[in-house]
């Protein structure tokens, strides 16, 4: 189905973006329709992700026009790469949560969902989809795509390009996704502010930032907001990791390592210390990825609410106001004084802010490879991405997602990377040993 000699003349295609807001999603949404517009095509916006196709019955729920999808035209995406939001909406609805390894996709009972997606874009007459989202959507796009595999010769087939959509920037395939920068930018700003807080009130904070699987935001927040210590799931090793053995229902045992609370604790209040004695300050912000909320030991986590995909709900866990609590007592039980250390949230504020002009950038070259990858390229189940000098390049999904398993391998910061070392070296160095990549002072090897 890939780059056939004859593919079959694409007419209409719609539109699907899923999962939360990222700052340059419009420029995605409207880059591809634009294009697809001049090309004398039809453009269908599906509104809220997947939500309304997921539960499309013909006689019993169909699609109406206005009500779960708009067919788009000139006015309703021209002069729009700029705007906030998303001109479609989004939700995170998952069709394909039944789908756990590929033989499940002959399964009509788990995808059933899936196949009524099909059927409502097939019965709109859509020939291809542009699915905007991050990794759990491009599973989605791939089961769609295998999924037509296995229908017969006949079949009215759906060709599927997807664009990788994620802040979080943690996605294999590109180098970053849009809307990362522009989040980063917004937390640095926030984290700026509450630096000066802290340098005014002589107390710390301790910002937890987005990022539950990789670390890339919060190292971003850390760099550019110039904090004293910043800590991601990368950084989970030697004196911050600790074991964990699990028992199954089948008495099965698994051992895997967690994040050692005491431990980051421990690192954070000797921070503060070092600073107060060696340098004389007595303030200071510490950044933290959410996704360390998601390594606590299970009991820890147990009764938390979790969401579509199965993901803790970390930001009802609190991450960053529990460690800040902890520090707080930590520190007065060492050094027997008081310190004012306040727990922040940062995310959501990011999430639909006005685009740098590089996220607008690189969304219209995503938006414009989309339509190239369908109409110049004739290509299905691939990702389109860019590199160097936004030079577009398209990625078969085969190259992305395990082929049995059909999980998508999460790219995180290499340990002892460039990019690691950068955000030891600019901050404050409290021990010799705490983590790879640090700096080497004059006499050291």
């Amino acid at each position: 189905m890939t780059n056939p000699a004859h593919p079959a003349p694409i007419r209409r295609v719609g539109l699907v973006f899923s999962g939360g807001p990222a700052p340059g999603a419009n420029s995605v949404i409207s880059s591809v329709a634009v294009s697809l517009l001049d090309a004398g095509l039809e453009v269908v916006g599906f509104f809220h992700g997947y939500s309304n196709l997921e539960s499309y019955d013909r006689d019993a729920r169909p699609l109406v026009e206005g009500e779960h999808y708009r067919t788009l035209t000139e006015k309703d995406v021209g002069d729009q790469r700029n705007a906030r939001g998303i001109l479609i909406g989004t939700a995170r609805a998952n069709p394909g949560k039944p789908v756990k390894r590929r033989a499940d996709l002959a399964n009509p009972e788990k995808t059933a969902g899936l196949r009524r997606v099909l059927a409502g874009l097939t019965d709109l007459g859509i020939d291809a989809l542009v699915s905007i989202g991050g990794d759990d959507t491009l599973k989605t796009a791939n089961y769609l795509y295998l999924l037509q595999e296995t229908l017969p010769a006949d079949a009215r087939r759906v060709r599927v390009v997807h664009v990788p959509k994620t802040i979080d920037n943690d996605y294999r395939g590109i180098d970053f996704t849009f809307g990362f920068f522009t989040a980063v930018d917004v937390m640095a700003k926030s984290l700026l502010n509450l630096r000066a807080d802290a340098l005014a009130t002589s107390s710390y904070f301790v910002v937890e930032t987005m990022g539950r699987k990789a670390g890339w935001l919060a190292y971003g927040v850390g760099i550019a907001g110039e904090a004293n210590l910043v800590v991601a799931v990368e950084d989970v090793t030697g004196p911050l990791a600790m074991s964990e053995t699990l028992t199954d229902a089948q008495g099965r045992t698994t051992t895997r390592a967690r994040l050692d609370l005491g431990a980051l604790v421990d690192r954070i209040v000797e921070l503060i210390v070092v600073r107060e004695q060696r340098d004389r300050k007595h303030h200071g912000t510490v950044v933290i990825a959410e996704g360390l909320g998601e390594l606590l030991p299970e009991s820890a986590l147990e009764g938390l609410a979790r969401d579509e995909h199965g993901h803790v709900a970390l930001g009802r866990l609190d991450f960053g106001k529990l460690v800040a609590r902890l520090v707080g007592e930590r520190y007065a039980a060492r050094t027997g004084r008081k310190k004012k250390v306040t727990g922040v949230q940062l995310g959501y504020e990011a999430r639909s802010a006005a685009p740098h002009a590089f996220d607008v950038m690189l969304g219209a070259q995503l938006g414009v490879g989309a339509y190239r990858a369908l109409v110049e390229e004739g290509l299905d189940g691939h990702m389109v991405s860019v590199s160097g000098q936004l030079d577009l390049r398209y990625v078969a999904f085969a190259e992305l997602v395990d082929a049995e398993t059909l999980v998508t391998d999460v790219r995180f910061i290499e340990t002892g990377s460039d990019f690691q070392r950068l955000a030891r070296f600019l901050e404050t160095r409290a021990e010799s040993s705490w983590a790879p990549g640090r700096r080497t002072e004059p006499g050291e090897r």
